[in-house]
């Protein structure tokens, strides 16, 4: 008989669709791994309430559980807590950077009229001198930035608190 401990280690063959290089247990989403009665059940929570890969992992999680001789699995979808980009692990980040994508940032006060929008260093160079290009990027849950240095553009995955 499988443990929790053994379906968070299987969990971490589960990539998110959007960012490949990140695992499910990368990006903080599987919140709850239990296993009652023969059934192993996992919590997850989206990145945002309308994310459309949601039922892409999940049949992903079934899918790898069940390759691993998990016959019996459920997976539930919770909305609350909401997410928060704090749960992102610093393996999780690391890959982010070196995907090429900048990993959140302690972001400005967004209610403050006229705030700056955030410094977020450039993931290839490492250069502060960065501006924002848009506000959405290749997904809702990034932003689209250059660097002004090397003039590379990016993705910045941005804060949600």
């Amino acid at each position: 008989m499988v443990d929790t401990n053994q379906i968070w280690k299987y969990l971490e063959e589960v990539s998110d669709p959007e960012i490949p290089v990140l695992t499910v247990n990368d990006l903080g989403i599987v919140r709850n791994v239990s296993i009652e009665g023969g059934l192993c059940k996992v919590t997850i929570t989206p990145t945002y309430s309308g994310c459309p890969a949601m039922k892409r992992i999940e049949d992903d999680i079934i899918e790898k559980l069940k390759d691993k001789g998990i016959e019996n699995v459920k997976v539930d979808l919770v909305l609350s807590p909401a997410w928060t980009t704090d749960w992102i692990t610093e393996n999780g980040r690391q890959k982010l950077l070196e995907y090429g994508i900048a990993p959140p940032q302690d972001e400005v006060d967004k209610s403050v009229l006229f705030a700056e929008p955030t410094n977020v260093p450039c993931p290839k160079c490492s250069s502060s001198n960065t501006r924002m290009i848009s506000q959405f990027g290749s997904t809702a849950c990034k932003a689209h930035y250059q660097c002004n240095e090397c003039m590379e553009p990016y993705d910045y995955f941005k804060c949600l608190k």
